[in-house]
């Protein structure tokens, strides 16, 4: 029966568990795939912001072009006949020229190579005459085509830069002859090599990235952070939901079990009690007419366990007859009181002392007086029996408010040795006792005349701190008996 209530509670929170294994798992998708899509748009931004710097560095270099060659390289070979960057005055005044090209720009450097990829000029001359080897884009700059690519660009991982550095965009263009009145090009002199400092735009988009991401990853934790409370209030709903779902399982398999257990008992019973009162009749008989002390104290035996065996067979009787409620108004109070004065004698005698703590106030109970008074002396009569030395016998009821609907609460603990925690899902079993003598009838119809009631008792006992019996009991029987009447129809 354990390992059912355990598979019928793990069926009905496996669902719930998906649910939010699933919404998990979407929020992390959607953070990966915004870390995806941030690394998309930054390769995007990346590639038009060289798109866009070549095309500036190729527009600068054509003006360059055209201002070396009109203001440096005719105005040279007129006046000198010759090329000669050695000469101080030509250096000078090409340096002056390509300065002033590029002011204003963000161009950081300017290298001009000749045709045997010797560096003939710089704006940065530490290296001026050294032979470089710049391999395929001085080919094709030599050919008369152009060549742009990102230089420095460091260490990526989707996207994302993890070593911060300067990035330099190198841009290779032919330096030809330039034919007034025309558009075509002359005569390749030399290749014009143009540096741009693009760390800043580069920074820039890297910042973007990394506002997309935290920005996404700060909306998924919010998303999970609100979600939280909403998982943990439907989790406690579906484990109460279960939990009632396994106390009405447990309560059909009750009552089919004690419905037909009913009517052995009651078949049974019959069938002993018929030949059990002539026994007692006879024994009864026979005392009236015997003088023998010694026979009288027999027949005496057979007439008090004929009692007893009769009184046994009414608990059977009382057990397994229908529960037909005979509803009028009445305080459970009143009811406790009445046992309570029953068995005031013998609590003085046992040293048991009795406290009442009522709370309730002003209610009215619907429900069948004689049948309360009969569960609850049961349960009274077993806590005295639980404190053979002594001890303290506490009542207390209050209202409750459970579902929308009052209910009146009922408990009674006594100070006995309690219940161990093997023995207690038992307690409402019929026929199971841990005295002696008894019947273990007691609880069982206990249980049977509350659930007749529409309430709910249950058990709380610690060993060695007594224990409480505790009955809940709705105010009115009305709305059960509506809904009942719904049902049939």
């Amino acid at each position: 029966m354990l390992l059912f209530k355990r598979s019928r509670h793990a069926e009905s929170v496996k669902p719930f568990r998906l649910v939010k294994y699933l919404s998990l798992s979407s929020l992390v998708v959607v953070l990966v795939y915004t870390v995806f899509l941030s690394s998309f748009i930054s390769q995007r931004a990346k590639t038009i912001l060289a798109k866009k710097s070549g095309q500036y560095a190729y527009l600068l270099t054509e003006n360059l072009n055209h201002q070396v060659f009109y203001q440096f390289t005719l105005p040279t070979v007129m006046a000198d006949g010759e090329l000669r960057l050695s000469r101080p005055a030509q250096s000078e005044r090409l340096d002056k020229v390509v300065r002033n090209a590029i002011h204003g720009s963000t161009i950081e450097r300017v290298n001009i190579y000749n045709p045997q990829e010797i560096l003939t000029y710089s704006t940065e001359p530490e290296t001026l005459g050294e032979k470089a080897n710049l391999g395929e884009p001085f080919k094709r700059a030599m050919e008369g085509e152009s060549t742009s690519f990102l230089a420095d660009e460091g260490d990526y991982f989707l996207g994302f830069a993890w070593e911060s550095g300067p990035r330099r965009l190198k841009t290779f263009m032919p330096m030809w002859v330039e034919k007034p009145g025309t558009w075509k090009r002359g005569t390749v002199l030399g290749v014009f090599e143009i540096i741009q400092d693009v760390s800043e735009d580069y920074a820039a988009i890297h910042r973007f990235q990394w506002i997309v991401v935290g920005s996404s990853a700060l909306f998924v934790g919010i998303v999970f952070i609100s979600l939280l409370p909403i998982a943990k209030r439907a989790e406690r709903i579906i484990k109460a939901r279960a939990q009632e779902s396994e106390k009405l399982q447990e309560r059909l398999h009750q009552a089919e079990r004690l419905a037909a257990l009913g009517e052995m008992v009651a078949g049974v019973s019959h069938e002993i009690r018929n030949p059990l009162g002539i026994i007692r009749s006879t024994a009864e008989l026979l005392d009236s007419r015997i003088d023998n002390q010694r026979h009288k104290r027999l027949t005496g035996i057979i007439v008090e366990e004929a009692t007893r065996l009769n009184d046994i067979l009414t608990e059977f009787l009382d057990f397994a007859r229908p529960k037909t409620l005979r509803l009028s108004s009445c305080r459970i109070e009143e009811l406790v009181e009445r046992n309570l004065h029953n068995v005031e004698a013998e609590c003085h005698k046992r040293r048991i002392s009795l406290q009442r703590d009522y709370h309730a106030g002003d209610y009215t109970l619907q429900a069948d007086a004689d049948l309360l008074f009969r569960a609850l002396l049961n349960i009274v009569a077993n806590a005295l029996q639980a404190m053979p030395d002594g001890g303290v016998l506490r009542v207390r009821t209050e209202l409750r408010n459970a579902k929308g609907a009052p209910q009146v609460e009922l408990r009674i603990q006594d100070t006995g040795p309690g219940i161990p925690e093997d023995l207690r899902p038992k307690v409402f079993n019929p026929f199971f006792t841990t005295r002696e003598k008894g019947s273990g009838l007691g609880l069982a119809i206990v249980q049977s005349i509350v659930t007749g009631h529409h309430g709910e008792v249950e058990v709380d006992s610690q060993p060695g701190q007594g224990t409480a019996i505790v009955i809940r009991l709705p105010l009115s029987q009305d709305e059960f008996y509506k809904d009942q009447d719904t049902v049939t129809g």
